[in-house]
Order: structure tokens, then sequence, then C-alpha cells
């Protein structure tokens, strides 16, 4: 056994080619299984290697010297421990079960208990099943002495007992139904992670980009590890868009059904957006690089799906913490049952009434099921807590521009209050300005203008104010563009010659955007966002999940806010916020000691993401606020927050039944075993059956009734 800074490995059992190791580290250091595993990848002579995050158990299969793989395996332990101590940022990466867990212990146990029966000799039948239950008690020896007595001891105790007795049919039995149990609990957890190696993709592999040497334009293929931001990428039917940009020539059929769940292929032309991870069926196109390696769409899913294997909920940390405590209690029910009855067989059934196993497993299994399902449905959750956060969330708070509107502004009108300027010169001014700012109000100025034969006009350097405009200047006079509060309190321009005009203008409860121009107020721009179609229904299936208040933020005028709020039968509502107030606004409720999940699409909303019990990203919302989030939907529908949340309920409720389950079915057996009502084969094959069933229970895909 290695050891150092808190840190353990030890060796449980080994074969010639074979070898599973146990660690254990101190409860401030951090080990993240998934980046533990690129460390691992580079040891020479580890020819297959799997990590379990649960049991902290390193499967390897090997060639050469054991011990000296073992300090290597040590070593890069400590090294990922040292740095986690210390965090830098790196790269995110995927390293999940690849290799198929081995079912080598599950054939030769198999073996002995068909074999063992037709060997008459005493001491071959002796050592033919010594040799079987060999990796048993080994494993069971070492992780006593490394960690007291834990499932295993009783396990290897059980068995130990029917080999000293001679009982080889009971002793090979247990021993196939532990190994079997164990192989299925590893496959178990293998399939669960089907749905996540599905979604991260490789990012990497090879592409033609275009370039020229010579004076000739060329094309060249290249890794896209080598890729840089404005590289032009040639892709063809067949390949895997591993890039984000923009077309630039040609057209495609791309099936986007990885990143929108789109099974349609979609017609790409010049000027459209691509994303990777998604394919090109019929064409040949050629994008701009924009995002590339680590920045991509798919990388960036990556790094979410990252957070969902790591996480452990109090779900997972207490029936861990309760299977541990169980086991002295069937340790001491096993040598109470022996000095009662003398009877050592009777000790070893109650022996494998053990909670350990179904305890520890099939909570996990139940979560990363449930995120499957989530993936499925195009909503990526971060992990186990933000699963259980979700459920108890009882306060929905939605920054309402972008989630409960479609967030995609249109121009409804435009007035001009000088008569110098009509409204379409006003609207190209607001659009020479705006075209610099991507946020919703700026591009739907941009597009109106466009749409009118957009005249461009020559400005100097545009100066952002975060939720307040922008301001620029024109032949040496202000252009200042933004709410009513930027240009009258800020920028001091006048408004009351045009206040009795202005309020009619706003009685349609629409959002205005004024325009300033040499200090005159010159007009205002009338912009209307819709409500979502589904909104209202997504609401209505919150509160039926027991949702018990909803609140709507946003920067609209009180009118409009109230107008909104009505349709959609919501109990509370902000209206005319700053960004600061609306987080100001959720500490406000949390501090009403409520659980409070915030919805939103911003930048803006970052701070309020990160704050809420549970923050909710949309789909079109900006990168910070989805890296921010604990639910991050990759499909454009409100209806999906809903289905997050009946998901997040399904899977609490069937991690409660499960338990409920296990305590009583275990509970049961281990009592009949301690009154003499069950032989040690029936005991292991009950509680590894039981196991076994809750595992495929727990695996079971949740399925949303209402779509």
């Amino acid at each position: 056994m290695l050891a150092q800074y808190e840190l353990t490995l030890s060796l449980i059992h080994s074969t010639k080619k074979r070898a599973r190791f146990k660690y254990t580290y101190s409860k401030d250091s951090t080990i993240n299984p998934l980046h533990l595993r690129v460390e691992l990848d580079s040891i020479e002579n580890i020819s297959s290697l799997r990590i379990n995050a649960i049991l902290n158990n390193i499967i390897i299969e090997y060639q050469g010297d054991l011990k000296t793989i073992q300090t290597e395996i040590y070593q890069a332990l400590l090294k990922h421990i040292l740095q986690t101590k210390n965090p830098k940022k790196q790269e995110s990466y995927i390293a999940l079960r690849d290799e198929i867990p081995s079912s080598a212990e599950v054939t030769r146990a198999g073996t002995a208990l068909v074999l063992s029966p037709f060997l008459n000799n005493l001491t071959i039948q002796t050592g033919f099943s010594l040799v079987a239950c060999a990796p048993l008690l080994l494993s069971g020896v070492t992780e006593t002495f490394a960690h007291g007595i834990n499932s295993r001891t009783l396990e290897a105790l059980a068995v130990a007992i029917s080999l000293y007795l001679k009982d080889f049919k009971t002793a090979n039995s247990t021993n196939f139904m532990l190994a079997l149990g164990e192989y299925i609990e590893e496959m178990t957890m293998y399939k669960s992670d089907d749905l996540i190696k599905e979604l991260a993709k490789p990012t990497s592999g090879e592409v033609w980009i275009e370039l020229k040497e010579n004076n000739k334009t060329i094309t060249k293929k290249v890794s896209s590890d080598t890729l840089k931001i404005g590289d032009i990428v040639v892709i063809g039917a067949g390949d895997t868009i591993l890039i984000d940009g923009h077309i630039i020539e040609g057209e495609a059929l791309v099936n986007q059904i990885s990143m929108t769940g789109e099974a349609t292929p979609t017609q790409k032309v010049r000027g459209d957006k691509v994303l990777s991870g998604t394919i090109v069926q019929e064409g040949k196109i050629k994008v701009w690089a924009e995002s590339i390696g680590k920045d991509t769409a798919t990388a960036r899913i990556k790094s979410y799906l990252e957070e969902t294997l790591v996480q452990k909920s109090s779900q997972e940390l207490n029936a861990s913490k309760m299977a541990d405590s169980l086991v002295p209690i069937t340790f001491g029910l096993a040598i109470l049952s022996y000095l009662f009855t003398r009877d050592l067989m009777r000790a070893a059934s109650v022996l494998q009434g053990d909670y350990s196993c179904a305890l520890k497993l099939t909570t996990p299994v139940t979560f990363k099921s449930a995120i499957s399902s989530a993936g499925k449905e195009g909503i990526i959750i971060k992990g186990a807590k933000s699963l259980e956060s979700l459920q108890l969330s009882e306060v929905f708070i939605f920054d309402k521009t972008g989630t409960l509107t479609k967030g995609d502004l249109e121009v409804l009108d435009i007035y001009s209050f000088s008569k110098e300027w009509s409204p379409e010169t006003i609207l190209n001014l607001a659009a020479s300005i705006e075209e610099h700012y991507f946020h919703p109000v700026a591009q739907a100025v941009v597009k109106a203008a466009k749409e009118k034969k957009f005249t461009h006009f020559h400005h100097d350097e545009v100066t952002f104010i975060v939720a307040r405009g922008v301001k620029s200047e024109i032949n040496a006079k202000s252009v200042v563009i933004g709410s009513r509060h930027f240009l009258e309190n800020d920028e001091q321009i006048p408004f009351a010659t045009h206040n009795k005009k202005i309020q009619k203008i706003l009685s349609s409860g629409e959002t205005p955007l004024f325009i300033g121009y040499d200090k005159q107020l010159l007009g205002v721009i009338l912009l209307k966002d819709t409500l979502r179609e589904n909104s209202k229904k997504a609401l209505e299936r919150l509160r039926k999940s027991g949702v018990k208040e909803i609140i709507m933020l946003t920067g609209d005028t009180k009118q409009k806010a109230k107008q909104i709020a009505q349709e959609l039968e919501i109990n509370r509502y902000y209206a005319e916020l700053l960004p600061t107030q609306k987080a100001e606004i959720l500490e406000q409720i949390m501090q009403e000691g409520k659980k409070v999940a915030f919805v939103g699409d911003g930048i803006n909303d970052a701070p309020a993401l990160i704050r809420a019990d549970t923050g909710i990203g949309m789909h079109k919302g900006a990168d910070i606020a989805k890296a921010s989030a604990d639910v991050v939907l990759l499909h454009d529908d409100i209806e999906a927050v809903a289905e997050a949340r009946e998901i997040a309920i399904m899977c609490l409720n069937k991690v409660h039944r499960n338990f409920k389950i296990t305590v009583i079915v275990n509970s049961l057996i281990l009592g009949l075993a301690t009154l003499g009502k069950l032989s040690a084969i029936q005991t292991a094959f009950m509680h590894n059956g039981t196991t076994i069933a809750l595992l495929l229970n727990a695996l079971q895909r949740i399925k949303i009734k209402e779509k």
C-alpha cells in the first residue's frame, strides 16, 4: 500500500493481466475522475483502464511489472490532487467508460460452480474452489486492513466460512452470484453513460482548409487542433462539422439532431451559421471558422456534461453514509447468531444480508439515468445536485425577454419629433450606431433599416453603457440612443415639450427606444416582443408540478409588464428594472427562506443564475449565461423548463422509492437469515437479485407524460 498526503492506493486483487486498486484521499482534496483519466492514460503497459468513482476503484489490464505500474498510478493520483488543491483553468475533457467491463471473474466463478461437484478428490476440489474464490478473499482482506470492516469484508468472510466447512457448493454459488452481481453493476454503470457518450462526441479530427500558396488557392488536410479563427474550412457530404462558423460559399443539407433535436435536415446557404457536432448530409460548403477547439458549441456541452459526472447529491451521500453505518450491525448480528447457535453457516447467511451495494449504487444510477433522459429531450442538467435543487425549487423567477417572450424584437413604428428628420432617417441614424452592438434591441433596429434600404451615417467611436444605451458623435454632435432615464437624467436631454405625445405613444405598452441628437430629443422607435405560443402552457405545467409562485422580472414599462402578467396569470411582477436590481430582488426572495429557480438568457443574468438555487439558461442565451446555469436548454422551447422539473421530480421519487425497497427487503432478508430461515445460498441469491432488480429499475429511462 502506498500512502502520502493522506492519499492511499491499495492493491485489492490481481491476476497476471488484470488488477484492481482502491484509492482514498482526505476530505479537503478533490479527485475529478474525468481529468484523472487523462493522467492515467499516459502510463505505459496499461492496455485497458476503468475508474469507478463511486467505489474509488481503478481497474486495469496490464503488461509488465505490477509494482512499477502501481507506483506510477499513485504518482499520477498525487499529481492530480496537488493540481486540484491549487486549480488552474484546464481544457474541458470528457473521459467515460470506453471499455466494456470484463466478465473474466464471472467466467472463473461459474466454471468452478459447474465443475466442482464432479471433482471427487477432496484436495483437488478444495484447491479448485480456493483458486476460484481467491480474488474475493484477497480483496476482502486488503480492504479490511485499509478501511476497516466493510461490505467486502462480510462477503469474503461468508465465502471463507463455507470453504472452511468444505461446503464448496455454497462457497462457489455465493462467489458466482457476487461476481455476477458486480459484473451487472459495472455494466449498469457503463450503460448509464451511453447518452453522455453520445452527446460528448469528439471535437477533433482532420479537416480540409482552403489557403493560398504561390498565388494559387489550394485545399489542404490538417488536424482540427491546428485551426485558427478565420481559417476557411471546406466541408463535404458525410463530414462532421468540427467548428462553429458562418457559410461563405456553397449550400448543404445539415443534420442538426445532435444540437437542436430536429430530425429533418436543414438547408444551409451563404450567411447561415453552422455548429460543431452537426453533419453535412448533402452538398458542399466553405465555412469561416469563428469558434474552434474548446470554444465550440460541442466542447461547451462537454464541459457542462463533465460537471454532471463529478457532483454528488445529498441523496447519494446520505445513502452511502447509511450503507457504511449498517455494515457493523450486520457483522454484529452474524457474531450474535453464531454465539447463540454455534452454527457457522447461519452466521455466513447473515453476512450475506448487506445493504451496501443497493444503497450505494442505485442512487447514482438513477441520477445518471435522469440526466440521460433529460439529454434526450435537449436539456443538459449539470449533475445530481442540480436535479435535487430543481426538484426542491418552489419559486420560479423568469427574466421576461427571451424566456416568456421570443426575444426576437421587431420595429413596430417610428416617431419623429423634428420636422427635419423623417422616421426613415431616424431609423438609419439609430441603425448606424446600433449595428456595432448585439443586443436584441440593436439587432431589431438594424434588421428594420436593412429591410428599408439602409443608408449608413458615418460616426465616431461608439460607447456602450450597460443597461442604459449607446453614445457616439456625428460631425462633433452627440448621438444618444437608449432608455428615457438614460437620455433625460444622464444626458440631460429635455423631454417636457413632447410628454403628451410620448404618453400616447407608450399607451400601447410596447418597448420604446429614444434617440437624441445634439442634446435634443429626435424621436422614438417602438419595438414589439411577442409572447411564445406555449409560455402559458409551460407555466401551467410548472404549477401542476408543485411550484407555489411564479415571478416575472422585466425592464419594460409597468403597463406592458402588467399586461403580460395578466395574460400568463403570473403571481408577481417587477417592471422598469435595471440588471443589478434583478439580482437584488432574487436575493430578497431567497432571504424569505424559499428555494428559487431563475430562468434567464442574457449576460446580465449571469449573477442571478449563479446566486439562485437553480439557474436555468435558455437555448439562445449568451454563453456566459449558459456557463453560469445549472440547467441548459439545447432547444428554443420554454416548455423544456417544465420538462426539466418533471424529470427531477420523477428522479427523486424513484430514488426515495428504491431506498425504501432496499431497506425493507434487505431488512427482511437479514431477519430471516438471523432466524435460520434462509441458507447462505438463498441469502446471496435474494440479496444480489434485489440489487440487480433495483439497478435495472434505476436504469429505466424517465419518460415525460405530457409533451
